[in-house]
């Protein structure tokens, strides 16, 4: 099928999204994983291969586009490698969508795999060892300020700021459980409580292990398409309606407040681009490798102010079941999968969402009907960037 491009700004959906196989997946290589993600995805839009000009991948370790688009067969005329951390995946699809709407591609394939789990589990180190390590930062790190300090003393910041309490951030890792409980391809599923989580194994204070996101295997694959290829689809497109991004910092001295995330600056952005606020969003999707990257999100992206995000989440508000304002609805990185750059996933979660195949944890609007807008926003490195997209449910 041939279709002729235009010089007018066309619209884009996502018409295709899927997982591969996900959370303890010992006998694949990060390969099979993109090409069981993209499969499905293909298989979900009901789109040819041959559709598919232009494709968007970024890993942990040597996964160059170049070595995924020929391991997948195809031979793509648009192409992205943009590599932010967790935010990535919300950066390209922003890409993609303005490449798709100025005709510089049709069909963009976003796509993912890793198998950080079982990397660990067999004793090999794939990542970028370098990453957090170099320039500027080799002076912090031999004092042991790696990853998951920085976001610990940005938690413990906000706390003496504004008094937010380890009992509220606990009830973050709580609600996504409850989440996960709903989600029979969760990694883990058994209800936790705040004393559970404030009892565990001191990881990085103020984060026992239950605030910290799992380690999982997994890839994850989203296509986007012109409008005009929407009617030779097999499911309900969701359009594209708004995108930011925004990079803030690397080393810590460079962050110029340790309670504002870059996202304020991203879903500011996006929500302008998409013409709606953040009171219009039915639910969103949040990266959460630990409990107070969703509280910070939540509040620089609007849907509160400026330190109440302990309040607005200890209402038990971001449950999909019995909550008004559903967050991570699959039970997020703290409970469903993890592996490792997780914005992807955030996007294949909230396009279900949207089309109402979600089955048990399918969230509903209080008039009974299925959600009609969703926000997904990414964050990478330790607060370091932000991406976020805005979603909308039909092509009007």
């Amino acid at each position: 099928m041939t279709r002729t491009r235009t010089r007018t700004r066309r619209k884009v959906a996502v018409v295709g999204v899927s997982l591969s196989d996900c959370g303890r997946v010992d006998e694949a290589t990060p390969y099979a994983l993109h090409a069981q993600a993209a499969r499905r995805a293909l298989a979900d839009s009901g789109l040819d291969r041959t559709v598919v000009d232009g494709i968007a991948s970024a890993g942990l370790g040597t996964l160059a586009p170049v070595e995924v688009a020929e391991y997948l067969g195809l031979r793509p005329t648009w192409v992205d490698s943009t590599s932010v951390g967790g935010s990535t995946w919300e950066v390209m699809a922003a890409h993609a969508a303005d490449a798709i709407a100025a005709g510089h591609a049709n069909a963009v394939l976003l796509v993912y795999g890793s198998t950080a789990r079982a990397d660990i589990k067999a004793g090999r180190r794939t990542g970028n060892l370098s990453f957090g390590a170099r320039g500027p930062l080799q002076f912090e790190v031999p004092y042991g300020h790696t990853l998951i300090a920085k976001y610990a003393m940005a938690a413990r910041r906000h706390m003496h700021e504004y008094g937010t309490t380890l009992e509220q951030l606990a009830s973050v890792a709580v609600q996504a459980r409850a989440n996960a409980a709903l989600n029979p391809d969760a990694m883990f599923r058994d209800p936790i409580t705040v004393d559970d989580v404030l009892s565990g194994p001191m990881i990085a204070d103020p984060f026992t292990k239950l605030h910290c996101c799992i380690r999982s295997d997994g890839g994850a694959a989203v296509l986007l398409a012109a409008e005009e290829y929407v009617q030779d689809c097999r499911t309900t497109p969701v359009r594209i309606l708004g995108t930011g991004e925004h990079v803030s910092h690397t080393t810590m001295s460079e962050w110029p407040d340790f309670t504002v995330s870059p996202a304020a600056v991203s879903g500011r952005t996006a929500f302008r681009r998409a013409g709606v606020s953040p009171q219009d969003i039915d639910f969103a999707e949040i990266y959460d490798a630990f409990t107070y990257m969703t509280l910070v999100t939540l509040e620089d992206l609007g849907f509160c102010e400026k330190g109440e995000g302990g309040e607005f989440v200890a209402k038990g508000r971001l449950k999909v079941v019995g909550g008004d304002f559903p967050v991570n609805t699959d039970g997020g990185g703290l409970s469903a999968q993890h592996p490792g750059m997780r914005g992807l996933f955030l996007l294949v979660e909230a396009v279900r969402q949207l089309r109402g195949e979600a089955g048990p944890r399918q969230v509903h609007r209080p008039n009974g009907h299925l959600p009609e807008l969703a926000v997904a926003s990414g964050t990478g490195g330790w607060f370091c960037s932000s991406g976020t997209v805005v979603l909308g449910r039909g092509m009007s």
